[in-house]
């Protein structure tokens, strides 16, 4: 792909458009907006295995289909957590795109996220690899999977109380 292909509207632009678009939604907790992102058949994963791709089969701090990404928004929202009612105020830099494969409608591409966290006088950093699978369906994108690696997902890890 050509600089000016990558510069220029290309499938990658089109994806790191909508990619830094998430984030910005994420970051204000735009969560119902967040929510209309995703396909109906779409996976959000958080996996604790840093090499697995057997989501299904592994323990994941997130797996979540519709259904329980409308129940963690819930959550996030209804103000009946005390997490949610003080959660972190976060802020993500995305960056390092690659494109893995752009075939018909469907983009996957990987990144790198820096997240910090600001909670009651604490920065928590959270850095992960990100790989995200997004269709556009008549022009209009919506993500398939996202996946979150974080790099020390094995560690004992806490406040994770907000969508990464």
């Amino acid at each position: 792909m050509s600089n000016h292909e990558i510069l220029n509207g290309g499938p990658l632009a089109r994806a790191i458009e909508f990619i830094w678009r998430e984030a910005e939604l994420l970051d204000r907790k735009h969560y119902a907006e967040w929510a209309s992102l995703w396909s109906e058949s779409g996976r959000y994963i958080v996996p604790i295995d840093p090499d697995t791709e057997d989501f299904e089969a592994t323990l994941n701090y997130a797996y979540d289909d519709a259904r329980m990404r409308d129940l963690r928004i819930e959550r996030l929202t209804a103000g009946y957590s005390p997490s949610a009612v003080d959660a972190a105020k976060t802020i993500r830099s995305i960056s390092r795109f690659r494109l893995v494969e752009a075939a018909g409608d469907e983009v996957e591409v990987n990144s790198a996220q820096l997240l910090y966290a600001y909670k009651r006088g604490v920065h928590t950093p959270f850095v992960a690899e990100l790989n995200h699978r997004i269709r556009f369906t008549d022009g209009v994108p919506r993500l398939e999977r996202k996946v979150v690696r974080l790099i020390n997902s094995t560690d004992s890890l806490s406040a994770l109380g907000f969508l990464l």
